[in-house]
């Protein structure tokens, strides 16, 4: 599997954040946040793949761009950047060292941080 960093979805990310269009929660939330298949799928009908990908850190290039599993570690609920998610993609990209998830992930999380304080 060749999952690499989806830049688009990362500048999506950064300018949430600096728009404030985030929700700081704790990373256990994540589970409970997490939007559905059925709002995934919902989403995709309205908005298509595109818009769709842009929720997602990263990208697998063996699967196709118009299917799920080409999308990697989410950091939504398709309207705001979720603490929970970022901190959860940080962690599952150190842990099959996906070095440019994680540190994409790292930078969002240490923007998190100064906009909390």
């Amino acid at each position: 599997m060749a999952v690499s960093l989806n830049l688009r979805a990362y500048a999506h990310a950064r300018d949430l954040v600096k728009e404030e269009r985030v929700v700081l929660d704790e990373r256990r939330d994540w589970d409970v946040h997490r939007p559905t298949p059925e709002q995934e799928n919902r989403f995709i009908e309205e908005h298509g793949y595109g818009e769709y990908g842009r929720w997602f850190l990263g990208v697998d290039d063996e699967h196709g761009e118009e299917t799920k599993g080409h999308y990697k570690f989410p950091y939504g609920d398709f309207d705001r950047l979720h603490k929970c998610a970022v901190l959860s993609a940080e962690v599952r990209a150190a842990q099959y060292s996906y070095d440019d998830i994680e540190a994409a992930a790292a930078h969002l999380h240490g923007m998190l941080i100064a906009l909390g304080e």
